[in-house]
């Protein structure tokens, strides 16, 4: 197949980027391929750092040769011969793997200067990460990848146009590209032929958090929250009513039992002012305060900000300090008209998502969790039993 064709069948199939932003994989690699260059490269993003989220990790260290192939499809398709999976630190098993996997690739001839006898060349290199979540965006990614402290890049330009070393990249998740082998082997109707509306092919579920069966759980999109929680989790692990889930990672929204009926779809959670993100699913019991939890998403916001931008560099540190006058009860009402003000501060001047999404979950809790603020708790549905199995589960707050 010529690399136009490798391209075009990716981007029917529907497959979207599985970091979080759900961008179209063919479209990316399409604006690479057209980018006239001497030199193109593929980066794979596997810096897994969401709450949560395990799935990338499974992958590399059960399956890595699904990683490498599905890496040197993507350089055949955009004309790139070089590629480099960034690891975060924390995954020593999966660098051990990865890195023996890579090294038989190329003895075995799937990766060097005559890939499988085609006379086409690929080569790729991993590199660890030092811990820091931002990089896990792709430009403070690509920073990093250079030797350099990992700072949010401004766009334009896209990677896609000018990214490692200034040059043309594709930059996807491990689970986009694992993904490509299977719709190269497949065809792009079979693979998009699962899933729902835009949310094409299946997403992996990662159930974690105070859940009775923990672990991962692969499906088309159009699974609900209440089914991944109560068909596959099992419930809440301490058999105590639910209350909350967040779904996305520490950025994501925290949602009551009342949108548990929400499909998982990128399009569907965004009109929840929600984030399908990387799939991890954190589930709360009625135990859980969600305003230690807001600031929770401000604290680890302030902790892990790259300093790049202002609003995000002080806004969420300033954003901790409110919430804490909050939780202590002082002038809750004005501070809480402050918040309002910092998260919509944040939302729209931040340069990244690590500062555009801290208020997601921020005013989520707000919203759905207002007696945790002080303020009038929200009129709540009826009490439902659920089943799993034949053990009824309440997953109201109400008794």
């Amino acid at each position: 197949m010529t690399p136009e064709q490798i391209v075009e069948e990716v981007t029917n199939s529907g497959l979207r980027g599985r970091g979080g932003a759900g961008f179209p994989t063919g479209i990316k690699w399409k604006t690479v391929l057209n980018a006239p260059a001497d030199q193109k490269y593929i980066v794979c993003n596997a810096d897994e750092g969401d709450s949560g989220t395990f799935a990338d990790r499974m992958i590399m260290e059960g399956d890595p040769f699904v990683l490498i192939e599905g890496m040197t499809i993507a350089g055949f398709a955009v004309g790139a011969t070089s590629g480099y999976i960034y690891l975060r630190s924390e995954y020593p098993h999966a660098f051990k793997t990865m890195k023996r996997a890579i090294q038989i690739a190329y003895e075995k001839g799937y990766l060097g200067s005559n890939v499988a006898g085609s006379g086409k060349k690929f080569d790729l290199d991993i590199r660890l990460g030092a811990g820091a979540y931002i990089c896990g965006e792709e430009t403070s990614l690509l920073e990093s990848l250079e030797g350099k402290r990992g700072q949010i890049r401004p766009k334009p330009p896209l990677p896609a146009i000018e990214g490692l070393f200034g040059k043309p990249t594709a930059v996807n998740n491990v689970i986009s590209l694992a993904t490509v082998p299977i719709v190269m082997d497949k065809g792009a109707a079979y693979y998009r032929d699962f899933g729902m509306g835009r949310s094409r092919g299946t997403l992996t579920i990662q159930l974690a958090g105070n859940i009775k069966y923990g672990g991962l759980v692969e499906k088309a999109f159009g699974l609900t929250l209440r089914d991944a929680i109560f068909d596959f989790g099992g419930g809440t692990a301490t058999c105590r009513p639910f209350r909350a889930v967040q779904v996305g990672g520490p950025l994501g929204a925290y949602f009551p039992e009342s949108l548990l009926d929400t499909p998982l779809d990128y399009e569907a959670f965004a009109a929840q002012k929600g984030l399908v993100g990387h799939g991890g699913i954190v589930v709360f019991d009625d135990t859980v305060d969600l305003a230690r939890q807001a600031r929770f998403a401000m604290e680890f916001c302030a902790i892990e900000s790259c300093g790049k931008c202002t609003p995000c560099r002080i806004g969420s540190t300033r954003g901790v300090e409110v919430l804490d006058r909050i939780i202590q009860n002082q002038d809750r009402s004005k501070n809480l008209e402050i918040l309002d003000d910092l998260c919509e501060l944040l939302l729209d001047g931040s340069l990244c998502a690590l500062g555009g999404l801290t208020p997601y979950p921020v005013l989520s809790a707000v919203k759905y969790f207002p007696e945790d603020f002080g303020r009038p708790a929200a009129k709540l549905p009826p009490a439902r039993l659920i089943y799993h199995g034949s053990e009824p589960k309440l997953v109201s707050l109400t008794t």
